[in-house]
């Protein structure tokens, strides 16, 4: 069986089990002649366990207007929210502090975005989260 050739790569982001063809999916899928709704069916049935959250997805397509897809863990700032129980983070970084989570909730956000993460290991996981908490006006507590 010969190798597909890649027409394209498109990453979007998507609230899970929730994908229609109206924008953004319509508007990333449509120039490339995508079956949107063959898409948004295999997105929403992939992603149903995980409603309520954002997952990102990268979407290849191929010359023949096939395609397939790859989930993502959600973005580190939506664990964070959540793990803290905010709406939205500071709205003057380094200044203003919104909220707080405890170091266990700082490891299991780790351990959960730990493979899209460049990072050795869990500790190195662990302060790309506290980086990305601190920006956001998240204090994490000892």
């Amino acid at each position: 069986m010969a190798k597909k050739k890649v027409a394209a790569v498109v990453k979007i982001q998507i609230p899970a089990g929730q994908a229609t063809p109206a924008p953004p999916v319509g508007t990333a899928l449509g120039p490339h002649g995508v079956a949107i709704m063959d898409f948004c069916k295999a997105y929403n049935a992939q992603t149903e366990s995980q409603r309520g959250t954002i997952i990102p997805v990268e979407i290849t397509i191929f010359e023949d207007r096939t395609f397939s897809f790859i989930t993502k863990t959600p973005p580190t700032p939506v664990l964070i929210r959540q793990a803290a129980g905010l709406e939205k983070g500071a709205t003057t970084t380094g200044t203003q502090v919104v909220g707080s989570i405890t170091q266990a909730q700082l490891e299991e956000i780790a351990q959960t975005k730990m493979p899209d993460l460049n990072a050795y290991d869990l500790e190195a996981a662990k302060l790309q989260v506290a980086g990305t908490a601190r920006s956001m006006g998240v204090e994490v507590k000892a």
